[in-house]
């Protein structure tokens, strides 16, 4: 499942500043990725 998150670069590269929109882009990929 942790290669699956890495597809999405968004959490690949961490563009955001805040830990809490970084967390949540995990959360939405996370999903995503499972529900695939």
């Amino acid at each position: 499942t942790f290669n699956r998150l890495k597809d999405f670069r968004r959490v690949a590269t961490r563009y955001d500043k805040l830990a809490r929109n970084y967390a949540s882009a995990v959360a939405l990929a996370a999903v995503i990725a499972f529900w695939c």
